[in-house]
């Protein structure tokens, strides 16, 4: 990947520096000893500005930049970091990271990935985009945002802020097998949260878009208005008597069981027996009309790569297939600690896609529902891994003969996890991508709802 060019005006280091740097990493650490050597190079900046109440409030702009050394003597292994990219530097981090290896115990599964796995081939998967954004225009485009929210409805009173955010990095990744690696990355961003009153009682909302390509965000003013309209919508929240119900899981916050599943398929939990879901491949474990798949080389992905933070090829593949477990995620050490080869993901997944052959429109999920709990946020962390219980507090809203009645707040919903993936019902069409997994709205046949 060395033809990769990155205009020099905007990061702090040409990629062809942090290919020598990483080079001289490995030539360091193959002097002082090391039967195996590891580098990561990275070097990014960012700029956040934040307006509050039509004024600036913030004006952020951060250069950051890491080398990360792992070397290995045998199988013990050391680590290291700096940010100092100086000759001297990279030569004392090595020799940091040789003599923390040269005081641990050696460990069977420890070593680099195996090499017939790691990557050959680089798609172009357009993961870099640099935004052209002087200050004044972000200053411009948080009050636009901020402005919408406020012009949606008299009754919202104050601003947390609008806030918009772009970041730029690019890495390189090298190791003693001969791989050398990187690219340069984009992530921007507008976000808003505002204050809606009424009577004694105030309800807060937020709303953001996110992409690698600043044209692929919503506008400015379209991330205030829903802001504004969904901090509205809370008003008059009130508890509900607690009953078993089906339980709806709005498209941002629906991506948080996928997430419990990753996790608890994922090579760390598995090894240590921490995972409600161990020993689960050929099992089933969600509804019959689930499919699952990664996949890593979607063009603009917010979670694409060609390699994996090990260097090993990601590819495409299927992780639930009509319900049931196709693979785990994992990385070289945890597939030995397993006695099995990694998948590819060490450092996260890539891009898992839910879908059940039939989303439905928002609208046909609540009237599928039809009387039970709409749930538009998530509070606390009340997830057991081990067991697969689930409890966390909730706000949302009522429905009742499919249609929405009234905002509900001060509840909790619980279940087990094994019940709750079992139980999907229906996904809707509503797909939001902000992260690495991407599925509509969520509806479980049924969780207890506990009020007050």
């Amino acid at each position: 990947m060395s033809d990769i060019v990155t205009p020099s005006q905007r990061f702090s280091y040409p990629f062809t520096v942090l290919q020598q740097i990483a080079q001289d990493v490995l030539d360091h650490a193959r002097k002082g000893g090391a039967s195996a050597c590891e580098a990561g190079v990275t070097d990014g900046f960012g700029q956040n500005v934040t307006v509050r109440r039509g004024e600036v409030e913030t004006i952020e702009y951060n250069r950051d930049k890491g080398l990360s050394v792992t070397v290995y003597i045998g199988q013990k292994r050391g680590h290291a970091s700096t940010s100092d990219f100086s000759p001297q530097a990279v030569s004392e981090t090595v020799a940091a990271a040789l003599s923390i290896a040269g005081h641990t115990a050696e460990d069977n599964c420890a070593g680099l990935a195996d090499a017939d796995l790691l990557a050959r081939e680089f798609p172009q998967l357009d993961l870099y985009f640099p935004w052209d954004l002087p200050v004044e225009r972000a200053i411009d485009l948080a009050k636009t945002c901020e402005a919408a929210a406020f012009s949606v409805d008299k009754r919202i009173t104050n601003s947390e802020g609008a806030s918009v955010l772009l970041n730029e990095s690019q890495f390189v990744y090298a190791n003693s097998l001969g791989f050398m690696g990187g690219y340069p990355a984009s992530r921007h961003s507008i976000s808003c949260a505002v204050i809606a009153s009424q009577d004694d009682t105030m309800q807060r909302d937020y709303w953001y878009s996110t992409a690698r390509d600043a044209a692929d965000l919503e506008q400015a003013g379209s991330v205030g208005i829903i802001t504004g309209k969904r901090s509205v919508s809370r008003l008059g929240a009130r508890k509900v008597d607690t009953c078993e119900v089906p339980v709806l899981f709005e498209a941002p916050i629906a991506a948080s069981l996928i997430g419990h599943f990753v996790s608890a398929v994922s090579g760390g939990n598995l090894y240590r027996k921490s995972s409600f879901l161990l020993d689960s491949v050929g099992r089933q474990v969600f509804a019959p009309d689930i499919q699952i798949r990664e996949l890593p080389h979607l063009k603009k992905g917010l979670a694409s790569s060609p390699f994996d933070d090990e260097g090993v090829a990601t590819r495409e593949r299927k992780i639930v297939e009509n319900g049931v477990v196709q693979g785990y995620f994992l990385s070289s050490y945890s597939g030995r600690k397993l006695g099995l080869r990694t998948t590819g993901n060490a450092g996260g997944n890539h891009n898992l896609v839910l879908d059940n052959g039939n989303g439905l429109e928002f609208s046909a999920l609540l009237k599928k529902m039809g009387r039970g709990l709409l749930v538009t946020e998530l509070l606390g962390q009340g997830v057991n891994t081990v067991t697969g219980d689930y409890s966390r507090g909730a706000a949302g809203f009522w429905v009742e003969d499919g249609e929405i009645r009234h905002a509900v707040e001060e509840i909790t919903i619980a279940a087990n996890l094994k019940d709750m993936l079992l139980g999907i019902s229906a996904v809707g069409n509503d797909v939001i991508v902000r992260g690495s997994k991407q599925c509509g709205s969520i509806l479980v046949d049924r969780m207890i709802v506990a009020g007050g």
